[in-house]
């Protein structure tokens, strides 16, 4: 099948990433990025979206496709953003139909940005993969998603795959304990307490590069912080892989730099709760995709 070209949309927070996707190669061309803070303030985010939008199919009149992804939940037949937290002014917005009445004879597809991202790691990443594996992005939360036979699990009601709203230690949720800030508060309390020789410093300033960097030259302490967040992330999937039966796990997001240092926690728990077989043969990978993957995962939406 000769390559055809799509207009990928990752619609985060902070920014509003785009660009033209060719579907066999998955290089991006055309890249344009806005911030998101001034589009809301403007009072008129869908009419600034639409606008960035219309430069892009401009340019590119043979794209009829549009892959959107969103950092939230949306309503069962993917069309309306139900709780985009970061976003609350898409909150109800017929979307996809506002945009298809704008562009006559052009396609929008609205998926949660890491169901996206997963469905990109299939398409576009480094090597090829199962058609079914689960994927967790650790970033400022913790986001996740399924992919079934090339599929996103949507589950009953459209939302399926929130594992960093599920319950974890000191009575908090999964992203309350490993998200990128708690992360950050977690290396602070763990330095205060430490005794001993360590790169990281006591006055507050904890970063998750200096974290990485440390763990990378051996530090002690950066390791027992990475030996944590892998043992509160490993038992989490051993729900995931228990009741899905999947037997392969992708890592993304921006902290999965520390893949190599929460590794080795993460798949203890794994092998000390986990059956034999569901034990047997899992298979735990870094992501590919990097800071394209919301981009490729929304494009991938076309296929």
């Amino acid at each position: 099948m000769a390559a055809v070209e799509y207009l990928g949309i990752d619609i985060g927070g902070t920014n509003v990433k785009m660009g033209i996707v060719n579907s066999e190669t998955g290089q991006i061309s055309n890249f344009y990025s806005h911030d998101s803070v001034s589009w809301r303030k403007s009072g008129h985010f869908v009419e600034r979206l639409a606008e960035a939008i219309a430069l892009q199919l401009y340019d590119h009149k043979h794209v009829n496709k549009v892959g959107i992804g969103l950092p939230g939940m949306i309503d069962s037949t993917r069309r309306i953003p139900v709780e985009i937290t970061a976003i609350p002014e898409l909150n109800g917005v017929t979307l996809v139909d506002a945009l298809e009445q704008k562009f006559s004879g052009v396609s929008f597809f609205l998926e949660n940005d890491a169901n996206a991202a997963a469905l990109g790691e299939f398409y576009f990443g480094e090597e090829r993969i199962d058609e079914s594996y689960i994927f967790i992005t650790l970033g400022t939360g913790v986001g996740g998603a399924a992919i079934l036979n090339k599929k996103v699990f949507k589950g009953g009601r459209g939302n399926a795959m929130e594992p960093g709203h599920t319950p974890s230690i000191n009575g908090k949720v999964l992203e309350r304990n490993i998200g990128k800030n708690e992360l950050l508060d977690m290396a602070t309390k763990m330095r205060a307490a430490f005794v001993g020789e360590t790169q990281l410093p006591d006055d507050g300033t904890i970063s998750t590069t200096g974290l990485v960097a440390a763990a990378s030259s051996g530090d002690v302490l950066a390791l027992q912080v990475f030996e944590k967040v892998g043992e509160l992330l490993g038992e989490n999937l051993c729900h995931l892989v228990a009741i899905l039966d999947i037997n392969l796990i992708l890592i993304g997001g921006g902290l999965s730099a520390s893949f190599d240092y929460i590794l080795p926690s993460m798949t203890g728990k794994l092998n000390q709760w986990l059956t034999k077989y569901h034990a047997d043969g899992l298979s735990i990978k870094r992501a590919t995709l990097g800071n394209d993957a919301g981009l490729l995962g929304a494009a991938s939406l076309c296929f």
